[in-house]
C-alpha cells in the first residue's frame, strides 16, 4: 500500500491540465479561379492553382536593379532588425521557461569570523574560546514535481510566443519586400507620367508658337492665343504634383532600405524595364492558411492562450516541492571533510490553495476569455487571408479590362491629336478643338501608364496575399521560423 501511495504522485507528473491543442471551427471554401487573365493590350497571366510561390518572387519582374534593392532592404531595414531582436528575445525566454520545471542545483561556500560574549554558550568544543572562524560548504537540490503541468504549460506558452515572434519576423519580411516592390512600381509609373506631362507641355508650347505666328499674320485673334496659353498653363500645373509624388516614393524607398531620405539611390527601374509575371501561383485553402505568416502567428497565439489557461487551472491544484541539502561545517577549511562534520536534510512540501478570495478562479476566467479571443483572432486572420486573395484576383481581372480600354483610348486620342494639330496648321479648326484634343490625349496617356502599373501592383498584392513564399529559401537573415 505504501508503494502505491508513493507511486501515485509520480503517475500524476505526466498529467497536464488545460487544452493541449486548442482548435476552432473554420469553414473555408476554395476561391473561384479563372484559368487565365487575358489582356488584348498586354501579356496574359496564367493561374496555377496549388502551386507554391517562390521565396524570391520579385525575380519574376526580371529586373536586376529591383533584385539588388530587395536584397539591400532585407539586410538593412530597421523594422526587420526590430523583429529579429524580438525573436531572439522570445527564444531566450523559452530557454528560461524550460529551465523552471527542471531540478535546480546550487553550491555555496561561506566563511564567517565571529566573537561571542562569555555570557553566552560558545558553539565550539572549548567553552573558553570566544573568537573563531566558521567555514560552511553546502550543496542544495530543488525539484518541483510538476503534477498538473503548470511548468510544462508555461514552457508551451513560451514556445508559442517564440513561434509568434518568428512568424511576425516573416510577416515583416514579406511586408517590407512587397512595399519596396510597390514603391518601385509606383515610382516608375510616376516617372513615366512626368515624361508624358513634359511631352504634353512641349506639344502645347509648339501649338502656342504656331498660334502666335498666325496671330502675327492676322489670321487669328488674341482670344485664340490666350486660350492656348491657358491650356499650356494647365498642363504645366499638372507637373509639380507628379514630381512631389515621385519624390515621396523615393523617400519611402530610402526608408525601406534603412537609409536617410535624400541619400543618393541607384537609378531606379523604368516602367518599361519591369516585366509583368506571366504565372500567378494561387494555393489551395490549406496552403494559403499555412503560407500566411500572420495566420500562423494567430494560430500560435491560440496555442499560447491554451497553455496559459492550463497554468491558471494548475494554480488551483496542489503543488509539491522536494528539496535536498547537504554540506559540512567546521572551524577550519580542512575540517570540512572530516568525519562527523557533514550534514544533510531532505524536505518535501505540499501546498494546496484553500482561500484566495476568488483570485485564482478569476485568473482562470481571464485565461478562458483570452483563449476565446485568440480563437476569434485566428478565424479573422484566416478569413482576411482569403479576402486578400479574392480582392487581388478581382483587381487583376479588372486591371486587364482597364488596360484594354486605356490602350484603345490612348490610341484614339493620340491619332485625334495628330489630326487636330495638322488641321490647326492648315487653319481648319479652332482653339477649342485643340484644347479638347490635347486634354484628352494627356488624360489617356496618364490612364494607360496607370493601368500598366496597376497590373504589376495587383500582382504583388496577390503574391503577398498567398503568403509571399516566406517559408522557402532565400532569407538572408537565416530565419526559417521558430517552430
Amino acid at each position: 500500500m505504501k508503494r502505491i501511495a508513493l507511486a501515485a504522485p509520480l503517475l500524476l507528473i505526466g498529467c497536464t491540465v488545460g487544452p493541449q491543442h486548442p482548435t476552432t471551427a473554420l469553414s473555408l471554401a476554395p476561391p473561384v479561379l479563372p484559368e487565365r487573365i487575358a489582356a488584348a493590350s498586354g501579356p496574359d497571366q496564367t493561374i496555377a492553382p496549388g502551386t507554391a510561390l517562390d521565396a524570391e518572387w520579385w525575380h519574376r519582374f526580371r529586373n536586376p536593379v529591383l533584385d539588388t534593392l530587395v536584397a539591400r532592404a532585407l539586410r538593412s531595414n530597421n523594422d526587420l532588425a526590430v523583429a529579429d531582436a524580438a525573436l531572439r528575445q522570445a527564444r531566450a525566454q523559452l530557454v528560461i521557461a524550460g529551465a523552471a520545471g527542471k531540478p535546480q542545483v546550487d553550491a555555496s561556500y561561506q566563511a564567517e569570523r565571529a566573537r561571542v560574549s562569555q555570557a553566552l554558550q560558545s558553539p565550539l568544543a572549548d567553552p573558553n574560546q570566544t573568537l573563531y572562524t566558521l567555514h560552511t560548504a553546502q550543496l542544495s537540490v530543488t525539484y518541483p514535481l510538476d503534477l498538473f503541468g503548470a511548468e510544462r504549460n508555461r514552457k508551451r506558452s513560451a514556445r508559442a510566443a517564440a513561434d509568434v515572434a518568428g512568424d511576425r519576423l516573416l510577416a515583416a519580411r514579406t511586408t517590407i519586400v512587397a512595399n519596396l516592390v510597390l514603391a518601385v512600381i509606383q515610382h516608375a509609373s510616376l516617372a513615366a507620367q512626368i515624361d508624358a506631362a513634359n511631352d504634353s507641355i512641349s506639344g502645347n508650347r509648339d501649338i502656342l508658337q504656331m498660334l502666335q505666328r498666325r496671330q502675327a499674320l492676322g489670321d487669328i485673334g488674341a482670344a485664340d492665343v490666350a486660350a492656348q496659353q491657358t491650356v499650356l498653363s494647365t498642363a504645366e500645373a499638372l507637373l509639380p504634383p507628379l514630381i512631389r509624388q515621385r519624390d515621396h516614393q523615393r523617400t519611402l524607398i530610402a526608408l525601406l532600405l534603412g537609409v536617410a531620405p535624400g541619400t543618393p539611390l541607384p537609378d531606379l527601374p523604368r516602367l518599361e524595364t519591369l516585366t509583368l509575371p506571366d504565372t500567378l501561383p494561387v494555393g489551395l485553402p490549406a496552403q494559403i492558411v499555412a503560407g500566411r505568416p500572420d495566420v500562423r502567428a494567430a494560430e500560435a497565439q491560440m496555442r499560447g492562450a491554451g497553455a496559459d489557461l492550463g497554468v491558471a487551472i494548475a494554480a488551483r491544484l496542489p503543488n509539491i516541492l522536494l528539496t535536498a541539502t547537504g554540506g559540512s561545517t567546521a572551524v577550519d577549511f580542512g575540517g570540512l571533510f572530516a568525519s562527523g562534520n557533514p550534514f544533510w536534510a531532505l524536505l518535501g512540501g505540499v501546498t494546496q490553495p484553500i482561500f484566495h478570495a476568488g483570485a485564482l478562479r478569476g485568473q482562470q476566467h481571464v485565461a478562458e476569455a483570452a483563449l476565446d479571443s485568440a480563437k476569434a483572432q485566428y478565424r479573422s486572420a484566416a478569413l482576411q487571408a482569403f479576402a486578400d486573395v479574392a480582392d487581388s484576383l478581382s483587381g487583376l481581372r479588372t486591371d486587364a479590362t482597364a488596360l484594354d480600354a486605356a490602350t484603345r483610348a490612348n490610341d484614339a486620342a493620340t491619332q485625334n491629336l495628330r489630326f487636330t494639330r495638322r488641321q490647326l496648321a492648315l487653319g481648319g479648326v479652332g482653339t477649342l478643338t485643340v484644347f479638347n484634343a490635347t486634354a484628352a490625349s494627356a488624360q489617356a496617356t496618364a490612364l494607360l501608364i496607370q493601368a500598366r502599373a496597376a497590373r504589376m501592383a495587383d500582382t504583388v498584392a496577390l503574391y503577398q496575399a498567398v503568403g509571399g513564399g516566406v517559408l522557402a529559401s532565400g532569407n538572408p537573415q537565416g530565419i526559417t521560423g521558430a517552430k
